[in-house]
């Protein structure tokens, strides 16, 4: 039983419920937020208000940001016919901050799972092979975590794709069951470069 006033444990349920934050941890972030209301916690609370109201999903690739099509899709010099397929968003941006990506992405908003029942129809692979068909994609390199979800799909998406496209996958650096969004830049370059056919 917590000696907290509602309102402050209505915070701390709302904080641990973030990941990689338990509830003692959403405890100590809650009274720092409010020592620091002024400094930390009023802009922060004003942040998360302006990208609750302006934040949304690029409807060509599922990047997020605050128009219907994103800074990378509009950009028309990364049009070079490559497409390189991501779980999420957070890994679309550990690929930009590798900076060795010049072309366009597609978030997959998942993987493949008998287990949770998501199927093919549940992520945005019908788009993918829509995009491929309509802008002159030569290569799609599949970007997947190296989970057995990953794979799975990663293997369902390159027989959709037939012979058609070039269907490549990162390569050494990317270790069995590590997820790009926790490799450092080194790692994600390498990977990159060394992409191997699927």
């Amino acid at each position: 039983m917590s000696d907290a006033p509602r309102e402050i444990e209505g915070l701390i349920d709302l904080m641990a419920r973030l990941p990689g934050l338990g509830p003692r941890s959403a405890r100590r972030a809650v009274l720092y937020l409010i020592k620091k209301r002024g400094q930390v916690m009023a802009p922060l609370a004003e942040a998360m208000q302006t990208v609750a109201a302006t934040a949304r999903e690029c409807v060509s690739c599922g990047n997020i940001g605050t128009s219907d099509t994103c800074g990378i899709c509009r950009d028309s010099g990364r049009a070079n016919g490559k497409i390189c397929v991501v779980e999420d968003v957070a890994d679309l941006w550990a690929m930009e901050r590798s900076g060795v990506f010049k072309g366009r992405y597609h978030v997959l908003g998942g993987t493949l799972s008998a287990l949770d029942g998501v199927g093919p129809e549940d992520l945005r692979i019908p788009r993918l092979l829509d995009r491929v068909r309509s802008e002159g994609v030569e290569e799609v390199i599949l970007a997947l975590n190296a989970t057995i979800d990953g794979q799975t799909t990663a293997h369902y998406i390159a027989d959709q794709l037939g012979g058609g496209v070039s269907v490549t996958s990162l390569a050494q650096g990317v270790p069995i069951g590590g997820e790009l969004d926790y490799l450092d830049d080194g790692t994600i370059s390498a990977a990159m470069k060394a992409r191997k056919a699927f």
